[in-house]
């Protein structure tokens, strides 16, 4: 069993940074592939970006590509997302989130995805 605890959202004006940070508890965190998601109000949640285990191979939405940047720390048991020249269609709940999967592939599909934190708000200003 993965527990999972988002930080660092927040309120940021357009252009602006955050970085966020997943926290996991439980064993064999590196044989978890993680990724992180997002909701805007009134949408449904889609995928931001994932990482593998071994934090080798990471891929991520067209609409965040070359603004936002994953990262791991297995030895800390964290995640992280980088958030850079944030826009306001960026305004979300951010989930981390985890599954095993040893693969360089992981699945950026969240519904295959078992761990998941309580989210932690973005607020990007116009």
């Amino acid at each position: 069993q993965v527990q999972l605890v988002e930080s660092g959202g927040g309120l940021v004006q357009a252009g602006g940074s955050l970085r966020l940070s997943c926290a996991a508890s439980g064993r064999a965190f590196s044989s978890v592939a993680m990724g992180w998601f997002r909701q805007a109000p009134g949408k449904g949640r889609e995928f931001v970006a994932v990482i593998s285990c071994t934090g080798s191979h990471t891929y991520y939405a067209d609409s965040v590509k070359g603004r936002f940047s994953i990262s791991r720390d297995n030895a800390g048991n964290t995640v992280y997302l980088q958030m850079n020249s944030l826009k306001p269609e960026d305004t979300a709940v951010y989930y981390c989130a985890g599954r095993r999967d040893i693969s360089s592939n992981p699945s950026t599909d969240y519904s295959r995805y078992y761990y998941w934190g309580r989210g932690t708000q973005v607020t990007v200003s116009s």
